[in-house]
């Protein structure tokens, strides 16, 4: 419950700190009259602040998933693309055990670093898993599955965070992934 109060007064926070465009606050605190003009539709929408929060968390994902030997690790920048979440980390398994493993690996890491999910879903086959953390998304597929969704190329507009990911870690150009061992 204290993490989940947290996340929401960061987000009340961030949300506060927004400030609504002048044709927004036309007319606030008195009646508008017959006459008012209508606010100007040439005026870029009001956006939240960059900010970094959730970073050090999908990292610390990172490191973890990788420890559970995640293959292809992709982190997302989305802060300026969507309002629920400010980074998405995309990693595979190379079976549906390693997806759990990887998915359970992460969640009780950051566990021990006080960070718990708001949210879990996962397929019941083990071919993926999502772990939210407000500012962050986790997301662990097996890699076929990851293929059909393709989350990289929805997101293609997202910066790519650059990573340090080990050669294990990476799957071999000309090698299939189902004989990448």
């Amino acid at each position: 419950w204290s993490q989940m109060t947290q996340t929401n007064n960061k987000r009340t926070k961030r949300e506060a700190s927004v400030k609504p465009s002048p044709a927004a606050t036309q007319g606030r605190g008195r009646a508008r009259s017959a006459a008012a003009a209508p606010p100007s539709r040439a005026e870029p929408p009001a956006r939240p602040p960059a900010t970094t929060e959730g970073l050090d968390g999908a990292m610390r994902a990172l490191t973890l998933a990788l420890d559970k030997k995640a293959l292809e690790p992709v982190l997302l920048d989305v802060r300026e693309l969507c309002s629920f979440c400010n980074y998405q980390l995309v990693v595979s398994g190379r079976s549906d055990r390693q997806v759990d493993a990887i998915t359970d690996g992460i969640t009780a890491g950051l566990k021990l670093d006080g960070l718990r999910p708001l949210g879990t879903e996962a397929a019941r086959t083990g071919q993926w898993s999502l772990l939210d953390y407000g500012d962050f998304l986790v997301h662990v597929f097996l890699h076929s599955a990851r293929e059909h969704y393709d989350l990289e190329g929805l997101w293609n507009d997202a910066p790519r965070i650059p990573l340090e990911v080990p050669p294990d870690a990476r799957i071999p150009a000309g090698d299939s992934y189902d004989t990448a061992r």
